[in-house]
């Protein structure tokens, strides 16, 4: 226990008969053993006592995270209906994003009033070679030309 060997109790014996002499010898063993077992059966009792503190600290702490955890599962049971059932604000959402792109095209692009027609300057004599050509593609977001 203390790393006490057999030579050194045995040591320890002999001084003790020389000094407490062979009557006394046997009380003074008898009184060390009383000693050692009421030392063993406290530190055995302080040990115990640690232990159950231990293990209802243990208790305690599983406690504790099981009330947890139920409270965890009734949450979860409260919230799960709500997230099967769409609220309305997804359910227009969801329509939106269902629609057709030539509506939302039309809903979303903001309408633009028509451009200003200008007063072109006098044409110029129109020669035959100059009426015999192609007209240039006319560009949809510049305004009309004059004829």
């Amino acid at each position: 226990m203390f790393g006490i060997s057999f030579s050194e109790l045995l040591l320890v014996g002999l001084v003790a008969l020389l000094v407490l002499g062979p009557e006394r010898l046997p009380g003074a063993a008898r009184t060390a053993g009383l000693w050692i077992g009421r030392l063993k059966r406290s530190f055995n009792a302080i040990k115990q006592e640690v232990e159950r503190e231990i293990g209802a600290d243990e208790i305690r702490r599983q406690l504790h995270n099981e009330h947890i955890l139920s409270l965890e599962q009734e949450a979860r049971k409260i919230l799960s209906p709500t997230q099967q059932q769409p609220t309305p604000v997804e359910t227009v959402a969801e329509q939106t994003v269902q629609a057709p792109a030539a509506e939302t095209a039309a809903v979303a692009t903001p309408v633009e009033p028509p451009p200003a027609v200008v007063a072109a300057p006098p044409a110029a004599p129109v020669t035959p070679a100059a009426a015999t050509t192609a007209p240039a593609p006319h560009d949809p977001t510049l305004p009309p030309r004059a004829p």
